[in-house]
């Protein structure tokens, strides 16, 4: 499995990536993120899905960008040709791959911005090579891979006005909750940043020795949280035990 996640706020874009890969019961890892800089030309792709699948679409993109790259002057088209590359091994690969009993299932988050966009761009790409942008409305992030136990902090904490240091403690939060609960996410993760305008992708990697500090400081405050939570409502409930008692 995979966790993925991109995150969109006023001032820029916030991404996270895991690095576990499991096949049977191997266990490896390797980077689930690409990253694109030329100029004015800022792009990073994170991906979820067959390891085989996503690298044979990552390599006919740059194929792509190496040949065209010039005439994307708005992140949607190159979204757009990026979704045509996930067709394209779509069509060489997806019946081999049903014969096999595997799923055809590359999602892409695709973000960046690029020198005709008004503002940075995040776009959800699925495995039939249609696309959504995450907008400034709603829920300002999307996850792709094992996303169910990472969104509940997302949607309490996260707003398009936070910053991005927020945004990249409240998604480091969400990859923790998702990390304690599936034993298919771990460390290392990629994190890439983008500030609105500047045309310049930054990439770090954390280990775990990086963050367990934090993961240890947040579980120790959400244990004094839970203490601290009053008490008086669920006297009713009680009172009813201790009658039947």
């Amino acid at each position: 499995m995979t966790y993925c996640l991109g995150i969109k706020v006023a001032k820029g874009l916030v991404a996270i990536a895991d690095t576990r890969l499991t096949s049977g019961t191997e266990v490896s890892s390797n980077k689930k993120v690409s990253v694109h800089q030329l100029e004015n030309h800022s792009i990073f792709i994170m991906t979820s899905g067959l390891r085989s699948v996503r690298d044979k679409a990552i390599t006919y993109f740059r194929e792509v960008l190496d040949e065209q790259d010039s005439t994307f002057n708005k992140l949607y088209k190159a979204v757009n040709a990026f979704g045509a590359q996930v067709r394209r091994v779509a069509e060489e690969d997806k019946k081999s791959l049903t014969e096999a009993g595997l799923a055809f299932n590359l999602f892409a988050i695709v973000g960046g911005q690029l020198e005709n966009d008004e503002e940075h761009k995040l776009f959800l790409l699925y495995p039939e090579g249609n696309w959504v942008e995450v907008g400034d409305e709603g829920s300002p992030f999307v996850i792709i891979g094992n996303s169910g136990y990472g969104k509940p902090l997302l949607y309490r904490s996260l707003r398009f006005d936070s910053s991005m240091q927020d945004a990249l403690k409240i998604g480091f939060l969400s990859f923790d909750s998702t990390r304690v609960s599936s034993n298919d996410v771990d460390y290392p993760i990629d994190v890439i940043l983008y500030e609105k305008d500047s045309f310049q992708v930054m990439e770090h990697r954390f280990e775990k020795d990086d963050l367990d500090f934090v993961a240890k400081q947040w579980s120790a405050l959400l244990n004094n949280s839970v203490q601290k939570l009053p008490v008086e409502w669920m006297e009713s409930v009680f009172t009813k035990i201790e009658e039947t008692s």
